[in-house]
């Protein structure tokens, strides 16, 4: 990633509406995108129910916020979920609360099974997950992987803020998918969304974010798991940084 959009992800103001980088040709854009993604979402419903059968996975990153956005001041009737791992950041807490309260909603969280983290931990130790791929896997397995089954239990689809952009792993995203592990439809609006279009949108209406952005956390998982990345390094090269481009995914959204 360039020097400048490092820049344009952590601009100096804490608030990143006051950034002069939104000029007319980024707002008509914006524009355009919103309405498309409008348009796929309310496809979604449309073709597969509006009473609770499509459901948004929400993870509370910026291409996140900028999809509960849509759905919430929209009231499309899409339920929005989060995994709630037990090590997040005190940072995404803070910003669930504030989703609740700026749209008046609560949202649907899901907890990993208590015991077979207890087991995994008594086990493996508490940050196993450091000492191998295969470890790593399997805390994002009982801590992601089997919440998020629950979650989709009884949906016909789901939404996510995957972007193509975004890593070595998503370069051939589809803006909509058959999820065949999950058994059902997957979009994926955002998928074509440049990082400075996310931030765009974030900026012009005023969305809420994490403050961990503002310090160089493009991508955010897990507390331990996640570090800031450094000028010229990929967004997603904090995620798992000790391991290689190629196995960075938890599972939520690996091809069967």
């Amino acid at each position: 990633m360039s020097q400048s959009s490092v820049s344009f992800l952590k601009p100096k103001a804490k608030n990143p509406a006051t950034s002069p980088e939104l000029d007319d040709a980024l707002r008509a854009t914006i524009a355009v995108k919103r309405a498309r993604t409008l348009e796929l979402l309310h496809a979604a419903v449309d073709e597969f129910g509006s009473a609770g059968e499509v459901t948004f996975a929400n993870s509370f990153g910026a291409e996140d916020m900028v999809l509960t956005d849509l759905i919430l001041s929209e009231k499309l009737p899409i339920e929005i979920f989060s995994l709630d791992t037990g090590r997040l950041p005190a940072e995404t807490y803070t910003l669930i609360g504030e989703v609740e309260q700026r749209y008046d909603t609560r949202l649907k969280i899901y907890f990993p099974d208590a015991t077979k983290v207890e087991q995994y931990v008594r086990t493996e130790g508490i940050n196993a997950f450091y000492n191998s791929v295969e470890l790593r896997k399997a805390c994002c397995g009982i801590r992601k992987v089997e919440p998020l089954r629950r979650a989709l239990a009884g949906k016909r689809a789901w939404i996510t803020g995957l972007r193509a952009e975004q890593s070595a792993t998503r370069t051939e995203l589809a803006v909509r998918e058959f999820d065949e592990g999950n058994k059902l439809e997957k979009f994926n609006p955002l998928a074509d969304w440049t990082e400075q279009q996310v931030w765009a949108y974030i900026r012009i209406f005023d969305v809420p974010f994490n403050a961990l952005h503002d310090q160089f956390y493009p991508s955010i998982g897990c507390a331990p798991c996640t570090r800031a990345i450094a000028i010229g390094e990929d967004v997603r090269a904090g995620r798992w940084w000790w391991e290689n481009p190629e196995s960075k995914e938890c599972g939520l959204h690996v091809k069967q």
